[in-house]
């Protein structure tokens, strides 16, 4: 309500100011007129309409005439405008600038144009080169620390968060470039800004967009200087330097006025692209600063004093980076986070006609893909749009069949490339024996796989000239259609920097290099059939995946027939041997079992699945923001199962009503089903109710901590009486009162035996209801709570430190001290030195500080 106040009051305050308005704006009306108009809160005939009246100041008067007609969100935007000319203005009276510096100014301005003019398209020949296009990446801004789960592969992660992000509209807008440095809340300027995004996103071709509009004086950030670095190009300094000498090394025309444009750093902007790409992000110290443009240190000591505010205090810095690599970025220094979204479904449409180049065809394709989920979803990143593209153009003479599976699509996309290069079919390279064209390419193709793999044993995504395993591959013809290639310059010193054109393309081929050599399996992906594997970084899970699906039996022939590359005959059985085993396994212990069903997805082989006994059918997804694509795997799964489902576990998993309804068939076979921490609104319960009204299996059910309240209960109360099978029902951490116990009084001890309510809404009438057994409102039973305590704590073991916090307020939201019980005391003692060790690894400043404030809640 206050919030929609302040915005009522915008228009009002413009009536008010008026006459004041028409004396502080007659110096400025033309500047902040564009700014308007680029904001899209004027037109260009309003422009036009404005720009004929005589006289500034009657110019004024026509805008604010104009505004009235526009309403409060045009108001809104102009208050913001006029805000920050005049902070602008204010700050910029402070150092005069002279000619020489202004001619500075407008040489930097038409570098960075030329610089910027032209980029590479997706789709484009080698050397072609075209304009900015109209279609620009979608942002929306975040409000507040954005972090994808560094436990999922955040290509896979990326279409369910975009979706998220998309529904959220209140919290989360779209942005243009001109307010990624607005003022966030009216008092203090937004300085430093952190743009994440997955691999091929986008976050590069944004830095391009704001250089290439700032270089054509569109001036609306109001900066006098823009200084831009890569992380590409630090990375070839390997000794220690100081932020002038980085300045200079490609701005050697800014020399004569540098300390000027250090005297004004309120007028800088610095954007740092491709903070992932750092080889030494990872022992980011932020501990060691740097004062003064001319101290020498090492690169990622001068850099973190920019961020930091050590060095050049009053300057604005922009950084990108992958989500993977933001846990090591010091997030206590940004004002604002960006999240860039990619396309939106609009914008696929457009790719797909510009390379296309044919209307129909263009309709006819993106028809095709849109009853795909899987290429549906990766096509938002505009990388893998072109890939998909790519594939379209010569699926007819593939296959007859719409890829199902991440490493169809990644085959296809290889043999597609292949042909593109060779100019000809590779059934004429087959039968080319005497050339040997397709050993040559087949020997090229396992060289790229070996890079690929041992960068990615590595964690890298950047290869350079004189790395041993580049050196063997020069003179490759094929060379530039895998790997995407920039020229780092040093002083002295010019080197090449490769990468594979998207990070997905070198997990494929590192898969492909371990599934047709005699190399073994990596240690992290020997064994998954345990429950600690929730301790892995999900690093190796695309990678385990298309290793499965290029040694299905299906793709390891497609390979065969069409790239010359045999899959070794022993691999492809025991890695289908291992499959069933993992499964096993993972469903009798509970293990985390989400990348393995996703393995035994990319084999599409139903006699796989048939293999997997375990004596107890236990499936375990929790912690997981699920996809379209992993319910998928699920399904696959489990529709090939029969019989019960012992457990199904999707806590904390973001079910929604829609999904609850698209999988409402296994939910009948579960004996217990756990949808705790998640968001279940009357319609996802009432799906909950219908099952539990003809189920003959469904024996526990737990909804803690899932907003459910008195109307949601007596819901699942009516459902209950129906079947009268429900034993157990978790229900802590909710909204439900007295009012909503009573409606389950008669429904205990028969059928339910126990109904945990624990940290619910109650009033001073419940002890009559509290006094039976059956329904647990405080901690009372030891052996249970114990029970309950392990099973809490583990998944405490296995979460990241964003998820640990959110336990955590869950947990700890009680005196402690009150509770006597031993179950209690091990119970917090074990959570408080987890969270010792976890703060002393920790390297982000928020998280440690929140961690820091539960071990003192839990030791006083």
């Amino acid at each position: 309500m206050v919030e929609k106040d302040v915005c009522n009051s915008c228009l009002t305050a413009v009536r008010v100011l008026r006459v004041s308005l028409v004396d502080e704006l007659e110096g400025q009306i033309d500047s902040l007129l564009e700014v308007l108009v680029f904001q899209e809160v004027f037109t260009r005939d309003d422009r036009e309409e404005v720009l004929c009246q005589r006289g500034p100041r009657a110019r004024v008067r026509k805008v604010l005439d104009i505004l009235e007609c526009k309403g409060e969100e045009a108001a809104k935007v102009f208050l913001y405008v006029r805000s920050h000319h005049q902070h602008s203005k204010d700050e910029s009276t402070g150092q005069p600038k002279s000619a020489e510096y202004k001619k500075v100014q407008q040489k930097h301005k038409d570098v960075l144009r030329r610089r910027s003019e032209s980029m590479l398209s997706y789709n484009s020949r080698h050397g072609e080169k075209i304009l900015f296009s109209e279609h620009y990446v979608n942002l929306l801004l975040a409000d507040g620390h954005q972090g994808l789960e560094n436990k999922r592969h955040e290509v896979l992660t990326f279409g369910q968060k975009r979706l998220s992000l998309q529904q959220k509209s209140v919290v989360q807008r779209k942005i243009t470039p001109a307010e990624l440095f607005s003022r966030s809340n009216g008092i203090r300027p937004v300085k430093k800004v952190l743009v994440t995004g997955v691999a091929g996103i986008g976050k590069t071709v944004l830095v391009q967009k704001m250089l290439f509009d700032f270089g054509g004086n569109k001036n609306y950030l109001a900066f006098d200087f823009m200084i831009h670095m890569s992380f590409r190009d630090l990375n070839l300094i390997d000794k220690p330097t100081n932020f002038r000498e980085l300045v200079l090394r490609k701005n050697r025309h800014l020399a004569k006025e540098l300390d000027n444009i250090f005297a004004n750093d309120d007028k800088l902007l610095i954007i740092l692209d491709g903070f992932d790409e750092c080889r030494h992000y990872r022992s980011y110290d932020g501990d060691i600063f740097v004062t003064e443009p001319d101290e020498d240190a090492e690169v990622k000591e001068v850099l973190g004093s920019l961020l930091q505010g050590e060095l050049l205090p009053n300057a604005s810095v922009m950084l990108t980076s992958r989500p993977a690599a933001i846990n090591h970025i010091p997030v206590g220094c940004i004002d604002r986070f960006v999240l860039i979204a990619g396309f939106s479904l609009a914008e696929v449409q457009d790719f797909f006609l510009r390379y296309f180049q044919d209307t129909a065809l263009a309709d006819c394709m993106f028809t095709t893909v849109s009853a795909n989920e899987l290429m549906l979803t990766l096509c938002y990143i505009p990388a893998f749009c072109y890939i998909v593209c790519c594939i379209l153009k010569e699926s007819k003479d593939l296959c007859g069949v719409s890829p199902k599976t991440m490493t169809d699509i990644y085959l296809q996309y290889l043999v597609a490339l292949l042909r593109s290069h060779t100019q000809a079919r590779a059934e004429t390279c087959l039968q080319d024996q005497r050339t040997g064209t397709i050993q040559q390419l087949s020997d090229t193709i396992v060289k790229l796989g070996r890079l690929a793999f041992q960068k990615l044993m590595e964690h890298q995504t950047l290869f350079y000239s004189s790395d041993q395993d580049v050196a063997v591959l020069e003179g490759s013809s094929i060379l530039s259609t895998f790997l995407d290639k920039t020229v780092a310059q040093e002083p002295g010193c010019t080197e090449e920097v490769f990468s594979f054109a998207h990070l997905t393309v070198q997990e494929f081929f590192a898969a492909l290099y371990c599934a047709v050599t005699d190399h073994p399996l990596p240690d992290a992906i020997q064994s998954k059939a345990s429950t600690e594997e929730g301790t892995n970084d999900g690093h190796f899970d695309l990678f385990s995946r298309f290793l499965s699906g290029i040694l299905s039996d299906r793709n390891a022939s497609f390979l065969s027939r069409q790239v010359g590359l045999c899959c070794q005959k022993e691999k492809v059985d025991t890695y289908r041997q291992k499959i069933t085993t993992d499964l096993t396994m993972l469903c009798e212990n509970g293990g985390h079992i989400l990348n393995c069903l996703h393995c035994l997805f990319e084999q599409q082989d139903p006699s796989l699945a048939l293999g997997v006994k375990p004596k107890a059918l236990r499936v375990n997804v929790s912690d997981e923001t699920l996809s379209q694509m992993d319910y998928n795997a699920i399904k696959y799964f489990l529709n090939l199962t029969k019989g019960d489902i012992s457990e199904l576990d999707l806590t904390g998993t973001g079910v929604s009503c829609d999904t609850l309804k698209d999988i409402q068939p296994l939910l009948l076979r579960c004996n217990r089903l756990w949808l705790g921490e998640n968001n279940l609104d009357m319609d996802a319960v009432q799906v909950i109710a219908d099952v539990l009204k003809v189920s003959e299996s469904i024996t526990h059910l737990g909804l803690g901590w899932s907003n459910i309240g008195d109307d949601e209960l007596q819901a699942l109360t009516g459902a209950i009486r129906v079947k009268k099978r429900l034993q157990e029902l978790w229900m802590e951490g909710n909204r439900v009162s007295y009012r909503g116990l009573l409606s389950l009084s008669n429904l205990t001890p028969d059928p339910l035996t126990r109904v945990v309510a624990i940290w619910n809404l109650y009033d001073t009438e419940q002890e009559s209801v509290c006094s039976q057994e059956t329904i647990t409102v405080n901690f009372t039973d030891d052996a249970m709570w114990e029970a309950w305590g392990e099973w809490v704590f583990k998944r405490c073991e296995v979460s990241s430190n964003e998820k640990l916090v959110m336990v955590l307020h869950k947990v700890c939201n009680i005196s402690i001290h009150c509770l006597e019980a031993q179950w209690a005391k091990t119970f917090y003692s074990n959570l408080s030195q987890l969270i010792k060790s976890r703060i002393e690894y920790c390297t982000e400043d928020d998280m440690c500080k929140k961690l820091k404030n539960f071990h003192s809640s839990l030791n006083p």
